[in-house]
């Protein structure tokens, strides 16, 4: 081990790092001059061909939707904007529906990021950016109006400075165990709103269990259980109503499901701990459907797995391919480390450990037939969201404030260079100005982009079609 500068010295380094990117120039928005449209098409390569469609009709209910569902387009725009040369690992899809609350091990509820399949090595700035964007994008179109959107962009920006400097002053173990419990939240808002919605959430993921979801979605047949077809959301891959092509890769295996399993599940016991392998060699296996989750995920293999233990008492598990992360793609900054993940999947675990406050005891990686990187974790376990949609702006101000909380604590955690971006950031609000007129230009151009991805799905360059409309394909 090697002493550490002094804080001073650090803070220093991070007030020096503005000469090479100026804190009022993080208004810029990179390099715009691409086709949105064929970006897309290059994030749906390999995906499952006939659930391409459903993604784009997720992503056209709206700009907000639409931006979600667009990371790629981003993290290609970022690659051309100041860089303060802090670099750590960032979550890369950092936008406000990828916050949400769940239980830690002690089952105690905690608001933190939720999905890390872009993680990767990168500028601090980056998840920042696509978060205050994600307000005034957002913002606009939920109604709220473009005064309103900028001041929800400011408060998640300040918020993120200000809970920066005080992580800065943390001890490294103090900081380890830093949490943010719903007890914070209810004690950290103003709104009666806020308060009442932080009140319901926690009576929300207390009846959010496995046992819980288990009638939902499965029956029970000749003691075994059946998680039931409800397409195009979730389907048995070799059933009736798969949507996988004749020609699809899965289509050719053969084997009985258990033998297909063993070796996936030998390797995702052995990315875990011994004592968490045990817990889970005492359940049996019940079913495994394909799983559609998200916007930006559609079409992307997911699957997920019952498990029942000897009392009848489920598990269920989702284990989800892991691609090339889009920061990956574009950023070529970050040093290569010789120990960093070259699994995919161990990538999305490396960096969920790291910035999540407490992560999901199963969590874990392998590689799927054809050698496919997946992740695994829990599905649904006490996990709830947020519903921006209901907010008003009071409530998505105070929002606002606790992401920008959550991120700074991520980063603080993950990067070990909270005295340094404290220090780059200073004490004033230049860096959150300068934010909010990158959220601002940024939002416009989402607005571009999604209108050029609109005449797309229009002229058939792309074809997009909704749930509703997949679903009656099935109708009897």
């Amino acid at each position: 081990m090697t002493d550490m500068p002094i804080g001073e010295e650090r803070r220093a380094r991070g007030r020096a790092a503005r000469q090479r990117a100026p804190r009022g120039s993080h208004d810029r928005i990179g390099d715009v001059d691409r086709d949105p449209v064929e970006l897309l098409k290059k994030s749906s390569a390999g995906r499952v061909e006939a659930l391409v469609p459903l993604r784009y009709g997720r992503m056209l209910a709206s700009p907000f939707t639409f931006y979600r569902g667009s990371a790629i387009i981003q993290a290609h725009d970022l690659a051309a904007t100041p860089d303060s040369g802090i670099h750590l690992q960032i979550c890369g899809d950092c936008h406000l529906s990828n916050f949400g609350g769940f239980a830690t091990p002690e089952r105690a509820l905690i608001f933190d990021l939720n999905d890390f399949d872009e993680t990767a090595p990168g500028p601090w700035e980056w998840d920042l950016k696509r978060l205050i964007a994600s307000f005034t994008v957002g913002g606009r179109h939920l109604g709220h109006g473009d005064a309103a959107a900028d001041e929800f962009a400011f408060c998640a920006a300040e918020s993120y400075r200000l809970r920066m400097r005080e992580y800065a002053e943390m001890g490294v173990l103090d900081l380890w165990y830093e949490r943010i419990t719903f007890e914070r939240m209810y004690d950290s808002v103003q709104t009666d709103d806020a308060r009442r919605r932080i009140k319901r959430g926690i009576e929300r993921a207390s009846r959010r269990t496995h046992e819980t979801v288990l009638p939902k979605l499965a029956e029970q047949t000749a003691n075994v259980w059946r998680i039931r077809d409800a397409p195009p959301a979730i389907f048995h891959i070799h059933g009736e109503n798969t949507l996988f092509q004749p020609t699809d890769d899965v289509m050719t295996l053969t084997e009985h499901r258990d033998e297909i399993l063993t070796p996936v599940l030998k390797e995702y016991f052995a990315s875990m701990t011994s004592e968490r392998a045990a817990l889970l060699k005492q359940f049996s296996i019940q079913d495994l459907v394909f799983k559609v989750v998200g916007v930006g995920s559609v079409g992307t293999r997911c699957t997920v797995l019952l498990l029942i233990d000897p009392h009848g008492k489920p598990l269920f598990l989702q284990l989800k391919e892991a691609s090339k992360s889009v920061v990956s793609m574009f950023f070529k900054g970050a040093k290569h480390e010789a120990r960093a993940p070259s699994h995919e999947g161990q990538r999305v675990v490396h960096g969920q450990r790291l910035m999540q406050a407490a992560t999901d005891p199963f969590l874990g990686w392998s590689t799927g037939p054809f050698g496919r990187a997946l992740y695994v974790r829990q599905l649904r376990d006490m996990k709830i969201s947020a519903e921006p949609e209901t907010f008003g702006a009071d409530t998505f101000r105070e929002y606002a404030g606790l992401c920008g909380w959550v991120l700074a604590r991520a980063h603080a955690k993950a990067g070990g260079c909270a005295l340094e971006i404290a220090g780059y950031m200073g004490t004033g609000q230049r860096l959150a100005e300068a934010l909010v007129r990158y959220g601002r230009a940024y939002a416009d151009q989402v607005e571009k982009d999604y209108d050029a991805f609109r005449a797309a799905c229009r002229d058939g360059r792309l074809e997009a079609r909704s749930d509703e409309d997949m679903a009656a394909d099935f109708a009897p």
